[in-house]
């Protein structure tokens, strides 16, 4: 009988073990990351490629050739450019007037324990949780009850009262983490209450009332259902995208959309930048 005996594999000199690729808790939840990232990101990638898109009709929903002639004829529609320039004035306004008052009830919500503060905050989560639908329709039966007529005054409250909210939450949360041995050093030194909150806690809430002053402008910019009930005859720029859908989307607009994204993101690093310099220097 022959016995047969099994030698294993010699490994040659100086190679390199076989690493076997393992499925693990961490590479799912990093793969599952960037397909999040991915899809949100992939819109905002598709309305920058058709910027440059040449369509030979109305219709900008396929890849017909490459140009830049939108981006020269940016103002080309007249009735698009004022949907545009109306939204930014819409926003501007109602987003200073958001934070004017946000910043105000933070700071009280913040600082102070009063009765019915707490009342106060339901009602200001109650905003933010509330569907736009609700807030649009009860906007329009208080507006028609009043017989006021509907236009950009109305757009303004509209956006005002649901930006309130989120400008007071961010302003608050600042108010509540605040170092009050600062404003003590400032009050043992001699100034007065005033004067300690104009040159010691406003520049501490600044980063604070501008981070909420953005998103406050950023949802007015971006809003269409509450806008869509309180607008009458104005016409700003998601009503104009949303009437343009229906007889076909013009390049301009997704030429627009870029450039407010781009807007956007530089702000957003320029704050990042001065954040990081500010820290550095403390």
């Amino acid at each position: 009988m022959t016995t047969s005996t099994l030698t294993p594999p010699v490994t040659a000199p100086g190679a390199a073990p076989r690493r076997r690729f393992r499925i693990t808790g961490a590479s799912l939840m990093f793969g599952y990351t960037w397909l999040v990232i991915l899809w949100l990101v992939l819109p905002i990638f598709v309305m920058i490629l058709f910027g440059f898109n040449n369509p030979h009709g109305k219709f900008n929903q396929t890849w017909q050739g490459f140009t830049v002639k939108w981006y020269k004829d940016i103002f080309g529609l007249d009735e698009l450019t004022s949907a545009l320039w109306l939204s930014l004035v819409i926003a501007v306004i109602s987003s200073l007037l958001a934070a004017a008052v946000g910043t105000g009830i933070g700071y009280a919500l913040g600082r102070y324990q009063f009765r019915g503060s707490g009342t106060i905050n339901l009602l200001l989560f109650a905003t933010m949780a509330s569907p736009e639908l609700i807030m649009g329709a009860s906007l329009l039966s208080l507006f028609v009850s009043l017989n006021t007529g509907r236009g950009v005054a109305t757009i303004v409250i509209g956006h005002v009262l649901f930006s309130i909210s989120f400008v007071t939450t961010v302003v608050r949360a600042r108010v509540i983490t605040l170092d009050r041995s600062i404003e003590e050093a400032a009050a043992d030194l001699g100034a007065t209450a005033w004067t300690t909150f104009w040159k010691v806690t406003f520049p501490i809430l600044l980063p604070a009332i501008f981070s909420g002053f953005m998103l406050a402008f950023a949802l007015s910019i971006d809003d269409f259902v509450v806008t869509n009930f309180v607008s009458g005859s104005a016409t700003t720029f998601p009503l104009y995208i949303w009437g343009a859908t229906r007889v076909g989307l013009p390049p301009q607009v997704n030429v627009m959309g870029t450039l407010i994204f781009a807007a956007g993101v530089l702000i957003a690093v320029i704050a990042n930048l001065r954040s990081r310099s500010t820290s550095k220097r403390d």
